[in-house]
Protein backbone atom coordinates (compact mmCIF):
# COMPACT_ATOMS: atom_id res chain seq x y z
CA UNK A 1 0.00 0.00 0.00
CA UNK A 2 1.43 3.43 -0.95
CA UNK A 3 2.27 5.93 1.80
CA UNK A 4 3.68 9.43 1.86
CA UNK A 5 7.33 10.01 2.69
CA UNK A 6 8.26 12.39 5.50
CA UNK A 7 9.00 15.11 2.93
CA UNK A 8 5.60 14.69 1.27
CA UNK A 9 3.88 14.75 4.67
CA UNK A 10 5.67 17.98 5.62
CA UNK A 11 4.71 19.63 2.31
CA UNK A 12 1.10 18.50 2.68
CA UNK A 13 0.88 19.99 6.18
CA UNK A 14 1.32 23.46 4.63
CA UNK A 15 -2.02 22.98 2.83
CA UNK A 16 -5.64 23.70 3.69
CA UNK A 17 -7.36 20.99 5.73
CA UNK A 18 -9.60 19.95 2.80
CA UNK A 19 -6.56 19.28 0.58
CA UNK A 20 -4.93 17.28 3.37
CA UNK A 21 -8.05 15.13 3.71
CA UNK A 22 -8.30 14.47 -0.05
CA UNK A 23 -4.61 13.62 -0.46
CA UNK A 24 -4.45 11.41 2.64
CA UNK A 25 -7.51 9.49 1.47
CA UNK A 26 -6.20 9.21 -2.09
CA UNK A 27 -2.78 7.80 -1.13
CA UNK A 28 -4.34 4.98 0.91
CA UNK A 29 -6.76 3.76 -1.75
CA UNK A 30 -5.12 4.63 -5.05
CA UNK A 31 -1.91 4.89 -7.03
CA UNK A 32 1.34 6.04 -5.43
CA UNK A 33 2.11 9.75 -5.77
CA UNK A 34 4.27 12.38 -4.14
CA UNK A 35 3.48 15.86 -2.85
CA UNK A 36 5.68 18.28 -4.80
CA UNK A 37 4.55 21.57 -3.30
CA UNK A 38 1.99 23.11 -0.97
CA UNK A 39 2.64 26.61 0.36
CA UNK A 40 5.10 28.83 -1.52
CA UNK A 41 6.79 31.90 -0.11
CA UNK A 42 6.89 35.08 -2.19
CA UNK A 43 10.55 34.37 -2.97
CA UNK A 44 9.77 30.83 -4.13
CA UNK A 45 6.91 32.10 -6.28
CA UNK A 46 9.07 34.82 -7.86
CA UNK A 47 11.74 32.24 -8.64
CA UNK A 48 9.20 30.04 -10.45
CA UNK A 49 7.73 33.07 -12.25
CA UNK A 50 11.19 33.98 -13.56
CA UNK A 51 11.53 30.56 -15.19
CA UNK A 52 10.93 30.91 -18.91
CA UNK A 53 11.21 34.67 -18.64
CA UNK A 54 14.54 35.79 -17.14
CA UNK A 55 15.74 32.26 -16.25
CA UNK A 56 16.08 29.22 -18.48
CA UNK A 57 13.31 26.66 -18.74
CA UNK A 58 9.65 26.56 -19.66
CA UNK A 59 7.09 28.86 -18.08
CA UNK A 60 5.44 27.06 -15.18
CA UNK A 61 3.31 29.84 -13.68
CA UNK A 62 1.68 33.14 -14.58
CA UNK A 63 1.57 34.22 -10.92
CA UNK A 64 4.43 36.44 -9.68
CA UNK A 65 3.51 36.33 -5.98
CA UNK A 66 3.45 40.12 -5.61
CA UNK A 67 1.08 41.66 -8.17
CA UNK A 68 -0.82 38.41 -8.49
CA UNK A 69 -1.20 36.18 -5.43
CA UNK A 70 -1.73 32.53 -6.28
CA UNK A 71 -3.45 29.79 -4.33
CA UNK A 72 -0.03 28.39 -3.34
CA UNK A 73 0.81 31.72 -1.70
CA UNK A 74 -1.92 31.52 0.93
CA UNK A 75 -1.18 30.10 4.34
CA UNK A 76 -2.46 27.48 4.56
CA UNK A 77 -2.02 26.82 0.86
CA UNK A 78 -5.18 26.63 -1.21
CA UNK A 79 -3.31 24.53 -3.79
CA UNK A 80 -1.10 21.46 -3.98
CA UNK A 81 1.12 20.06 -6.72
CA UNK A 82 1.49 16.28 -6.92
CA UNK A 83 3.12 13.77 -9.25
CA UNK A 84 2.72 10.04 -9.81
CA UNK A 85 5.58 8.14 -8.21
CA UNK A 86 8.11 7.33 -9.53
CA UNK A 87 8.10 10.61 -11.43
CA UNK A 88 8.35 10.56 -15.22
CA UNK A 89 7.53 14.06 -16.50
CA UNK A 90 7.21 12.70 -20.05
CA UNK A 91 4.49 10.20 -19.14
CA UNK A 92 1.52 12.55 -19.19
CA UNK A 93 -0.87 9.60 -19.30
CA UNK A 94 0.00 8.73 -15.69
CA UNK A 95 -0.65 12.36 -14.68
CA UNK A 96 -4.02 12.23 -16.45
CA UNK A 97 -5.02 9.02 -14.68
CA UNK A 98 -3.92 10.41 -11.31
CA UNK A 99 -5.75 13.68 -11.98
CA UNK A 100 -9.02 11.95 -12.72
CA UNK A 101 -8.60 9.76 -9.65
CA UNK A 102 -7.93 12.74 -7.36
CA UNK A 103 -10.93 14.63 -8.75
CA UNK A 104 -13.11 11.58 -8.09
CA UNK A 105 -11.83 11.27 -4.52
CA UNK A 106 -12.46 14.97 -3.92
CA UNK A 107 -15.99 14.73 -5.29
CA UNK A 108 -16.69 11.69 -3.12
CA UNK A 109 -15.51 13.60 -0.06
CA UNK A 110 -17.49 16.73 -0.96
CA UNK A 111 -14.38 18.85 -1.60
CA UNK A 112 -14.71 21.21 -4.57
CA UNK A 113 -11.41 21.19 -6.52
CA UNK A 114 -10.11 22.52 -9.81
CA UNK A 115 -7.41 20.55 -11.61
CA UNK A 116 -4.78 22.18 -13.79
CA UNK A 117 -5.11 19.38 -16.33
CA UNK A 118 -8.75 20.31 -16.96
CA UNK A 119 -9.27 24.02 -16.36
CA UNK A 120 -12.82 25.19 -16.89
CA UNK A 121 -14.64 28.52 -17.02
CA UNK A 122 -14.44 28.94 -13.23
CA UNK A 123 -10.67 29.51 -13.36
CA UNK A 124 -9.96 33.15 -12.50
CA UNK A 125 -7.14 33.62 -15.05
CA UNK A 126 -8.69 31.65 -17.93
CA UNK A 127 -7.05 33.87 -20.57
CA UNK A 128 -3.61 32.93 -19.23
CA UNK A 129 -4.20 29.26 -18.44
CA UNK A 130 -2.04 26.41 -19.61
CA UNK A 131 -2.09 22.74 -18.81
CA UNK A 132 -0.71 22.22 -15.30
CA UNK A 133 -1.09 18.48 -14.72
CA UNK A 134 0.39 18.39 -11.17
CA UNK A 135 -1.79 21.26 -9.87
CA UNK A 136 -4.97 20.98 -7.76
CA UNK A 137 -6.63 23.90 -6.04
CA UNK A 138 -9.69 24.59 -3.96
CA UNK A 139 -12.37 26.11 -6.13
CA UNK A 140 -13.40 29.61 -5.14
CA UNK A 141 -16.83 29.76 -3.57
Amino acid sequence: MPAFSGVSKARLLTCHHDLIVVMNHAIVYGPDFTIMCGHRTVSEQQNLFAQGRTKPGPKVTNVDGINDIGKHNHSPSQAVDIAPYPIDWNNTGRFMILGGYIMGVAQGLGVNLCWGGDWDGDYDNKDERFSDLPHFELRSA
